[in-house]
């Protein structure tokens, strides 16, 4: 992770190993208890990446710089993330020949609609892919499909990864269905529930319906 700031002339692409391939931006540092979960999701694929913040209305010049510059220095994919009149992840894509995707942030009032409508509705040919409202995790992840979609060896590791994750995400939820399923079983087991008297009648005469039918 680069925590240096991000100026057009800080990294030139490739100049080093871990050189960030994934910009993650925000509005605001107060936007980071959010965000942050896109860079645990980046970093458990071992994805270098930088963060920053870079609001548009507070920093306009350096905002447009950041989309500028973003693909010489080696960015890949912004993820851009903001709250309320949130215009920064539009913005950095009409900039930027880099896909983006934005990240609603949630605040108290309207608690993150406005920013869902404000990223989400972008003019035709400004694209912003748009993860739901704080879902930073899934706007990580996307990150990760977008970078595994290459052919070179990187990519090729990073699709062997997300089959693995994939095939995590399978495992836990089978296990919870198996827990689930033996959770119902004891709880509900004959004799553990009391059984209306009119549900046994039916349940009786339904049997002896059963019975007649059968000879």
């Amino acid at each position: 992770m680069s925590t240096a700031p991000h100026t057009a002339d800080t990294t030139e692409a490739g100049t080093a190993a871990d050189a960030p391939i994934v910009g993650l931006v925000m509005g605001s540092d107060s936007d980071w208890p959010v965000m942050e979960a896109a860079a645990e999701a980046l970093a458990e694929f071992g994805i270098p990446f930088e963060a920053d913040v870079v609001s548009a209305h507070r920093m306009p010049t350096e905002m447009i710089r950041y989309g500028q510059s973003a693909h010489e220095r080696g960015l890949r994919v912004i993820i851009a993330g903001a709250g309320g009149a949130a215009h920064l992840p539009g913005m950095l894509a009409s900039v930027t020949p880099l896909p983006v995707i934005g990240v609603p942030v949630p605040l108290k009032t309207l608690d993150g609609m406005d920013s869902l409508l404000s990223i989400v509705q972008m003019p035709a040919g400004v694209p912003v892919a748009t993860v739901s409202i704080g879902g930073a995790r899934n706007a990580g992840l996307l990150a990760v499909r977008m970078l595994a979609s290459g052919t070179d060896a990187y990519a090729r590791q990073l699709r062997a990864d997300l089959l693995d994750f994939a095939q995590e995400l399978n495992d836990v939820a089978t296990r919870k269905g198996a827990n689930l399923r033996q959770k119902v079983g004891e709880v509900f087991a004959d004799g553990n529930v009391t059984v209306r008297s009119s549900q046994k009648d039916s349940q009786k005469d339904s049997q002896k319906d059963s019975q007649k039918g059968s000879h």
